[in-house]
């Protein structure tokens, strides 16, 4: 029989110490993206920001400075962002649904959100953390525009035409390709799903010219 193994208690109650001081040492959100504005530099990791950010920076603003102004922490309005605005024509926001805030931040401008996700005119079925939310290119969508955005509908999606090429049919297929010397790009192949063609007499006459030249006259 196999030897039982010794539970060491005071090992494991100071390996659960250790954890705990760990967790209680490590930075705070509001530490971990403070930011100095005249240098662009995080004070915490001395990390300076993308130049193609600092605009976005001076002008815009985190979604936890705009929550922190509202009733109830913004819960059940509706944010969005000035890239979204900018990339996509259909609505893609936030519904808050939870707020934890980070009371030991200054402004109290720091902590987690979740909610519910439309992007691109889709909506989830389900909330979930809310991320990049100490980007500043956050925007509150207005009350009396709430309604535009939800009455929007997506366009269905396009049939799908094509589909990938089995593995091994695939890796055939890129062996002859490097075999004839091919040195441009390989173009993925892909196998239509519906092929549209019209049962002439002149395609039956070119399927048997076709079968000729590669088969060869019968003798």
């Amino acid at each position: 029989m196999a030897k039982k193994k010794r539970l060491r208690l005071i090992a494991e109650m100071a390996r659960k110490i250790r954890a705990y001081r760990e967790l209680k040492s490590r930075p705070r959100d509001s530490q971990k993206y403070a930011l100095d504005y005249e240098t662009m530099k995080r004070p915490l990791t001395g990390k300076m920001l993308p130049v193609m950010a600092w605009r976005d920076v001076r002008k815009e603003i985190r979604l936890f400075s705009l929550l922190a102004g509202l009733k109830l922490f913004g819960i059940g309005r509706m944010f969005t962002r000035k890239s979204w605005l900018e990339d996509h024509t259909e609505p893609s926001y936030w519904q808050i649904t939870k707020v934890k805030v980070d009371h030991t931040a200054e402004n109290m401008d720091h902590g987690k959100a979740w909610g519910i996700l439309t992007y691109k005119g889709k909506s989830e079925s389900e909330a979930k953390e809310v991320d990049k939310v100490m980007y500043h290119d956050w925007r509150l969508i207005p009350k009396h525009m709430e309604q535009q955005f939800k009455d929007f509908t997506p366009l269905p999606e396009p049939p799908m035409r094509y589909v990938p090429y089995p593995p091994l049919l695939r890796a055939m297929m890129l062996a002859e390709h490097h075999k004839a010397g091919g040195s441009g790009e390989f173009k993925e192949p892909a196998l239509p799903l519906k092929r549209d063609v019209r049962l002439t007499r002149a395609y039956f006459i070119a399927q048997a010219k076709e079968k000729q030249m590669t088969e060869g006259t019968a003798v």
